[in-house]
C-alpha cells in the first residue's frame, strides 16, 4: 500500500515532510502513537512493546517498509525487533543508519573494521531515553575509533514543541546547549537526536555557534530512503495517496499537527 512512517507523537512529521519534497509521488502512512507519547521518559520494555505492536500493525495494513521516525524507538527496539527475526517480505529501518553513515562517511553494509573518521568530538542532544540506551555510541563504535561523544539528555524540549510553547522550547535547548558544554567545551559537532529537534535547528545552531556542524535528520532519512528504494523499488507499495492514523484523539492529533507542519493534517484513528 505505502511505506510505512512510525512515530510516538509528532516530531516524524518533520521526516514525513523531508521525504515528501524528495520523492514527491511516494505513497506514505504517518502513524502516531500520540495516546503513549512522550516514549523519552519510559522504560526500554516498554518502548519496545509499542514499538513492535505498532510496527506490526503498519505491516499489517500493507506496508511492507517502515520507518522508525523515532530515535527513541529506534534506540530501545530497531536491533531488538531485527535480532527476533522480520516477517519475509518486510522491512523497519531506523533514523540512527543515515546520520552514522554521514558522520562516518561509510556505507551501513560496510563491515570492515572502525577506523579514524575527521570528527573526534561529538555532542548528542536526545531524549532520556535515548541517551540512556547508548545506541549510537555502540553504532558509531562498530564504524570509528577514537570519537568522544559526549550525551546531554534533553528533558521538557519533547512535551514544550508539541504543546506548542516554541519560547519554552527554546530557553530549554539553551539550558541543555549550556549543559552539555560544560561538560564538552568545543564540539566539532552536534547531532540532533530527536526528531523534533529539527524544528530548533536554529536556536541549537546558536547556542552551540556557527563552528560546530550539526547533523539534522529528515533530510539524511530522506536521501538515505530514495537511495534504498532506487535499489528496492518493490518496497515503494501501490498506495496513491498519503494517510495519518494515531492512537491519540484524531481530532486533536490533526489541530496538533497541522500548527506543527503549518499545513492541513488530518488524522484517522489506528
Amino acid at each position: 500500500m505505502a511505506v510505512g512512517i512510525f512515530d510516538s507523537g509528532l516530531g516524524g512529521l518533520t521526516v514525513l515532510s523531508a521525504i515528501e519534497k524528495r520523492l514527491p509521488d511516494l505513497p506514505l502512512v504517518y502513524f502516531g502513537d500520540n495516546a503513549h507519547a512522550p516514549y523519552g521518559v519510559r522504560d526500554a520494555d516498554d518502548i519496545h512493546n509499542l514499538t513492535r505492536q505498532h510496527v506490526e500493525y503498519l505491516w499489517a495494513n500493507g506496508c511492507d517498509l517502515v520507518i522508525l521516525a523515532c530515535n527513541t524507538a529506534s534506540a530501545a527496539a530497531l536491533r531488538r525487533m531485527q535480532e527476533a527475526g522480520v516477517p519475509q517480505g518486510k522491512r523497519v529501518l531506523g533514523v540512527f543508519v543515515p546520520l552514522i553513515e554521514a558522520l562516518t562517511e561509510r556505507n551501513w553494509g560496510d563491515n570492515s573494521p572502525p577506523r579514524e573518521v575527521a570528527v573526534k568530538h561529538v555532542a548528542l542532544f536526545a531524549t532520556p531515553a535515548t541517551v540512556s540506551s547508548r545506541a549510537f555510541q555502540r553504532e558509531l563504535a562498530f564504524r570509528a575509533i577514537g570519537v568522544d561523544v559526549e550525551a546531554q539528555s534533553c528533558g521538557g524540549v519533547v512535551d514544550a514543541i508539541e504543546d506548542g510553547d516554541m519560547i519554552l522550547a527554546e530557553a530549554l535547548v539553551r539550558s541543555h546547549v549550556d549543559a552539555l558544554k560544560r561538560k564538552m567545551p568545543n564540539p566539532q559537532a552536534a547531532i540532533l537526536g530527536c526528531t523534533h529537534y529539527p524544528l530548533m535547528e536554529a536556536q541549537f545552531q546558536a547556542a552551540l555557534g556557527e563552528e560546530v556542524a550539526v547533523y539534522s535528520q529528515p533530510s539524511l532519512v530522506a536521501e538515505s530512503l530514495a537511495d534504498y528504494l532506487g535499489r528496492r523499488p518493490d518496497m515503494r507499495g501501490a498506495g496513491k495517496a498519503t494517510r495519518f492514523v494515531t492512537t491519540g484523539d484524531p481530532g486533536r492529533v490533526s489541530d496538533r499537527a497541522t500548527q506543527f507542519l503549518r499545513r492541513d493534517i488530518r488524522f484517522e484513528p489506528a
